[in-house]
C-alpha cells in the first residue's frame, strides 16, 4: 500500500510570535483613523491587532502601547488583514529609548506563557 508523503509546514516568519492574552492594548493611527485595539500576538518584528475596521495593506501606522512596561512607540506598515478580524503589522521603526520596554514586554509575555503551559506528568503511578 502506498502512503502519501508527509507534509511539512514552513513559516515565512523570521521571528516567533507569542499570544498576549487580554492585557496588551495599543492606541494607533492608520489611514486617517485613530483606534484602540487589543494585541492578539506580538514579536519583536510585528504584531496582530484585533479590529473590525480594515486598513489597506501597505498603509503606514503609528502605535503607542498601553502597557505597564512604560512608553513603547513604534511605526509600522500593514502587512495583511483579515476582514472583520484584524490586521497584521510589521514594525518599521522604534526609538532606542522605547526598545528596552518592548523587550521587557516580550519577556513578561513569554514568562507568563511558559508558566501557563507547564504540563502534568506523562505517567502517574497507581495509588495503593
Amino acid at each position: 500500500m502506498a502512503t502519501a508523503p508527509a507534509r511539512i509546514s514552513y513559516s515565512r516568519r523570521m521571528v516567533s510570535r507569542v499570544e498576549t492574552g487580554d492585557d496588551v492594548w495599543v492606541y494607533w493611527s492608520c489611514y486617517g483613523m485613530d483606534d484602540v485595539s487589543r494585541v492578539c500576538d506580538l514579536s519583536v518584528g510585528g504584531l496582530f491587532l484585533s479590529t473590525p475596521t480594515p486598513r489597506p495593506v501597505g498603509e503606514k501606522a503609528k502605535l503607542d502601547f498601553l502597557v505597564r512596561e512604560g512608553q513603547i512607540r513604534v511605526e509600522a506598515v500593514v502587512q495583511h488583514l483579515i476582514p472583520n478580524g484584524g490586521v497584521g503589522l510589521k514594525f518599521t521603526a522604534i526609538t532606542d529609548r522605547d526598545c528596552p520596554n518592548l523587550v521587557a514586554l516580550m519577556n513578561r509575555i513569554r514568562a507568563l506563557a511558559c508558566s501557563q503551559t507547564r504540563r502534568a506528568p506523562l505517567f502517574l503511578a497507581p495509588s495503593r
